[in-house]
């Protein structure tokens, strides 16, 4: 056995007690960030160390201070677990090492990428035709879409961005629902377009149409984005698409659908209806590491007019082979990337379409049984319409809430992550990983109402 093997060997030894683990142990880590250090050591050796023992090492060291996020039990932000078939596939992606560029530089990257981008336009109900890019996360998906509106529409107005730059140009409004997700406001600042102008939505985050049709109609014409989401942070709620598209739509506006674990409501025929008329969008954004349930990192780039996508992310180099028909680099901004595809591929192959749609309604379920079970407990209070997979409630006040979700994560059954939804603290679930089940949730509401009791 080579050093390479062993190595290997001992990465799997340490990865199977870590799942194995996951069912039973504390979700938040034990150790801080000083003792981890201590025990990895701080001083670079001056000579080498052989593999394996570098691998036990790292697993040894690192292990106290996991968070379970993989687990049944995690419920803070909003973050999937790995499904079995797509941590595999990783573990493939990292062995066969493949900068996946160029459809010539690695075929069986590119083949994988157009079937599983395929699969995803189908199941999410969006336009065949349209580009679907592999980016780190819903952030990168969200600027990916943005920078080919913002090019599109200045393009409209008869000026190039890609050659001259933003500095001249036309003025671009991007327009959102203020309660957007702070990635939108991320992207945008990437892109050099500032702030958005917010529109009034509902109490659950819904942007209110004639809002949007106001607000559109008094900002006069010129080159227009708007923004809509599939799935609030706090509430799930989705925006009323149809209506608000076609406003934009008497506004010449790109629309773009900031969809990180909402937009695959459209794979479920009992959740559809939730995303009716989404994909009359020009692009869309989604996280597959999070309801999809394959390993970080894997957001989802979608464009409607390739052409436009092409545009802004495609580039030239002499030294490159690149095809007439395109290549991977002309979806997402990264040359250097890992092999994302193979694990979305993995992921639908072993779930196949019934799969999906039960993995989002098994999702909402539980998320419908936590909201059911915390309105039972003296004091707390459901906040939002549990139309998807979050849930937000409060426990009388903001101290007392505050003192609940501390003796939470002291308890360590769970983690529920806090947050502000319309001024007041909340403790807010997000059921988002395919292990979670009907025993995890039951649980979490005892751990919950020991909380609730000793607050």
């Amino acid at each position: 056995m080579d050093a390479r093997e062993r190595a290997l060997r001992q990465a799997y030894g340490h990865a199977v007690h870590w799942l194995e683990s996951l069912s039973d142990r504390r979700v938040p880590a034990r150790a801080s960030v000083e003792e981890i250090v201590r025990a990895l050591g701080v001083e670079l050796p001056d000579g080498p160390s052989e593999p394996a023992d570098v691998v036990d090492l790292l697993a040894t060291a690192c292990e106290p201070g996991l968070t379970a996020f993989p687990g049944g039990r995690f419920y803070g932000f909003v973050i999937g677990g790995t499904e079995p078939a797509a941590l595999a596939a990783d573990w493939l992606v990292s062995a066969w090492d493949q900068n996946c560029v160029l459809r010539a530089a690695s075929p069986a990257y590119a083949a994988v990428e157009e079937v599983a981008g395929a699969w995803l336009l189908d199941l999410l109900g969006l336009p065949g035709d349209s580009a679907v890019g592999f980016t780190t996360g819903a952030t990168m998906a969200n600027f990916t879409c943005l920078a080919a509106g913002r090019d599109a529409v200045l393009r409209r107005a008869g000026w190039n961005v890609a050659r001259d730059g933003l500095a001249g140009g036309p003025p671009l409004r991007v327009v959102a629902g203020q309660d957007r997700h702070m990635s939108i406001d991320l992207a945008l600042r990437y892109l050099g377009l500032g702030e958005p102008e917010l529109v009034k939505a509902d109490g659950q985050g819904r942007i209110e149409p004639e809002a949007l049709r106001h607000a559109l109609a008094a900002g006069g014409p010129g080159p227009t984005i708007v923004v809509l989401q599939a799935g609030d942070i706090h509430s799930g709620a989705f925006d009323p698409f149809a209506e608000a598209i076609r406003a934009a739509r008497e506004a010449d506006a790109w629309v773009h659908v900031d969809g990180a674990f909402g937009l695959w409501a459209a794979a479920s025929p009992a959740y559809a209806h939730l995303t009716a008329g989404c994909a009359g969008a020009d692009s869309w954004a989604t996280d597959a590491h999070k309801t999809l349930n394959v390993p970080y990192d894997c957001g989802l780039a979608i464009v409607r007019d390739r052409s436009a996508g092409r545009a802004a992310m495609g580039l030239h180099g002499d030294y490159l082979i690149l095809h007439e028909h395109g290549d991977p680099s002309d979806k997402v901004p990264e040359l250097s990337r890992r092999g994302r595809a193979f694990t979305v591929w993995a992921a639908l192959r072993s779930l196949g379409r019934s799969g999906v749609a039960d993995l989002v309604e098994r999702l909402c379920r539980h998320a419908s049984a936590f909201a059911a079970g915390i309105a039972g407990i003296d004091g707390a209070t459901v906040l939002n319409d549990v139309v998807f997979t979050q849930v937000c409630a409060e426990f009388g006040d903001d101290a007392r809430t505050e003192r609940v979700l501390a003796a939470l994560l002291d308890d360590g059954t769970a983690w529920i992550s806090g947050s502000t939804w319309h001024g007041r603290r909340v403790m807010r679930i997000s059921v988002s990983n395919w292990s979670t089940t009907d025993e995890d949730v039951t649980r979490t509401l005892d751990a919950v109402r020991r909380a609730s009791g000793g607050a």
